[in-house]
């Protein structure tokens, strides 16, 4: 009954934003766009990463004909592409095999298996294909924030950033000094995220296969609540970044005459009483929280039980990304701020509610919650006077991200199992 209502209610969202982008934004939507994959050429790396969650289901033999046949029909459809000549996006090569093979699994899974396998089955689908609907649907509600919020809070945001001394603009002249290296690194960090996060699911979801259930809690879930509930706060804060509001634009969007000033990352705004500002119909309002933070800090959380070698991979990850995310001007401090609040009281959340809520994860939750929208009305409401006082300002930001995760160790480790303490035997007398 809850993965039906579940499903239900994803299908629902999934309608809502297909009719949302086709009225504000004249395109289609995720529906219509995850339709035409199955024909057109689409983007691999989403595909192949769903269809290799979808295979921790799998026998070691049925995951290499999965992989054998997906291959196979890409192939297909790269000869059947370069004989009629079709004109395909860069990067768009193939992927139509991996789509090929989740829904034909699907389609085993409702014909061919019954009771709990069908479940499982339907399951590791489901997970693979909500991987793939995840993207659609961020890339429309991004769309969709650009065409109904034409107005921006950024000045608001870089103000209030005064109190962490303007992280952004530093970090950008630091990267700037480390020459194409640096900066192709961390593009590449940046970029692929989501490949870091498969990594580290199907390190979780290794044993699926022999146990044939999924585990309780595990990094897939966090990182697609996190994906829903991080658009909605788009929309009640919506700010471009740095390098949009106050510098030269990127990704051939916004652009110096969108900007409130050409600033960055060289001049630090000036602290002057903000206001909204109007900005393009096409950079997404996509900074407050910062979802890239929020993403790597449950990646972050989730390496930490893993073997050493992947624990050091998820902390390079967290580093990486907050450094890209500054050093490209996509984000300021505060934003970064509030997406690990935002991260830990969501991870906070779902862990409660797979073991039961309690007095400790309620306080938990509540208070994260508490902290998060404190940092929202800040922005809002006192910008000059935490510009004023970064003294002040400062430290009690770095304090209130900092007690929310003292928070999250300290009740985390009550919730972990005690280990049974051994039994000491028990003294024998000694032969006479």
């Amino acid at each position: 009954m809850l993965w039906a209502t579940a499903g239900v209610v994803a299908l629902g969202f999934l309608i809502a934003l297909e009719i949302a982008a086709r009225r504000y934004c004249g395109v289609p939507g995720p529906i219509t766009n995850q339709a035409q994959e199955v024909i057109f050429a689409p983007k691999p790396g989403p595909l192949y990463g769903g269809m290799a969650l979808m295979m921790v289901v799998l026998t070691w033999r049925q995951r290499f004909i999965a992989a054998g046949v997906a291959i196979g029909i890409d192939i297909v459809f790269v000869l059947v592409r370069w004989a009629v000549d079709a004109k395909v996006p860069d990067g768009h090569f193939f992927g139509n095999g991996a789509l090929w093979v989740m829904l034909g699994y699907a389609i085993i899974a409702i014909t061919r298996r019954t009771g709990q396998e069908r479940v499982l089955l339907l399951k590791g689908v489901g997970l693979g294909l909500l991987l793939v609907a995840g993207r659609k649907t961020g890339d429309t509600w991004l769309l969709v924030t650009a065409k109904t919020r034409p107005t921006v809070l950024d000045q608001y945001v870089a103000t209030a950033d005064h109190a962490l001394a303007t992280p952004s603009w530093l970090a950008g002249r630091l990267l700037a000094a480390t020459g194409p290296i640096g900066t192709h690194l961390l593009h590449l960090v940046y970029a692929q995220l989501a490949v870091a996060a498969v990594v580290v699911a199907l390190y979780q979801l290794r044993n699926v296969a022999v146990e044939r259930r999924f585990p309780s809690h595990h990094l897939v879930r966090t990182f697609l609540v996190i994906g829903l509930l991080g658009p909605a706060i788009y929309m009640i804060f919506p700010v471009v970044g740095p390098v949009f509001a106050y510098g030269p634009g990127a990704s051939g969007t916004g652009g110096v005459h969108w900007a409130a000033a050409n600033l960055w990352p060289n001049t630090p705004p000036p602290i002057n009483p903000p206001h909204p500002m109007t900005y393009d119909g096409i950079t997404p309002r996509n900074c407050m929280p910062s979802l890239h933070t929020a993403w790597a800090t449950a990646i972050f959380i989730h390496s930490r039980k893993a073997p050493r070698a992947l624990r050091c991979a998820g902390a390079f990850w967290l580093i990486a990304t907050l450094s890209a995310t500054l050093g490209f001007g996509y984000h300021y401090g505060v934003d970064l701020v509030a997406g690990v609040v935002f991260a830990l009281t969501i991870e906070a959340a779902l862990r409660s509610h797979d073991r039961g809520w309690d007095r400790a994860g309620i306080q938990l939750v509540t208070y994260g919650t508490t902290v998060f929208a404190a940092l929202l009305v800040a922005y809002r409401y006192l910008p000059m006077e935490m510009a004023r006082h970064p003294l002040v300002f400062g430290p009690l930001l770095i304090l209130a991200m900092a007690s929310v995760v003292h928070g999250y160790v300290r009740t985390t480790k009550l919730w972990e199992p005690k280990a049974a303490p051994m039994r000491q035997p028990e003294p024998q007398p000694e032969p006479a």
